[in-house]
């Protein structure tokens, strides 16, 4: 089993994650590379042997490396949400364009599999008793989470919301 090193930098670090998935992501390794290693000649597969012993030194720096690399993202007015849903709406046009239907049928395979293991495990037919089962069934709900985004859109602007709201001041009512 490999080490899902950019699953932890999109926990520590969204910004540079997004920019990972994207045309940027020559730029988020270097930056990465930078923080962790010291030199933005790093590879992924240094990065990700690194990341395999980060220490709470090594993590704030990867959290300074993520803000600094927002604030130099919009100093550039360079917008990695709008990057990321031209990429997923190119998608869904060459899908409509092709008439082809090799999208729906992974996304209702996807979903089923997902239904499935989930009711097999809770009606007690299947039990995920080792780190790998449940390794898998992470992997088969990022990817179910994945089809719903494709096709019903992003969550982040009420992610945005809720986190904003749990910043903002408590209201008194008299």
């Amino acid at each position: 089993m490999t080490f899902e090193w950019k699953s932890l930098v999109k926990t520590l670090a969204p910004t540079l994650a997004t920019a990972l998935g994207g045309p940027l992501a020559g730029t988020a390794v270097k930056v990465l590379s930078q923080a962790i290693l010291g030199t933005d000649t790093g590879t992924e597969k240094e990065i990700s042997n690194a990341l395999q012993s980060a220490d709470p030194e090594m993590i704030l720096k990867i959290k300074q490396a993520n803000n600094d690399f927002s604030l130099k993202m919009k100093e550039l007015d360079i917008n990695l949400d709008e990057i990321e849903y031209k990429d997923r709406d190119s998608a869904r046009d060459r899908e409509v364009a092709t008439g082809d239907n090799v999208n729906k049928i992974l996304a209702y395979a996807l979903v089923t599999a997902f239904i499935l293991t989930v009711g097999f495990t809770l009606a007690g037919y299947v039990k995920a008793e080792t780190v790998l089962a449940g390794t898998l069934i992470g992997y088969l709900s990022a990817k179910c989470e994945q089809v719903l985004t494709y096709y019903f859109g992003s969550n982040k602007s009420s992610a945005r919301k809720t986190e904003l709201l749990a910043q903002a001041e408590t209201v008194k009512r008299n």
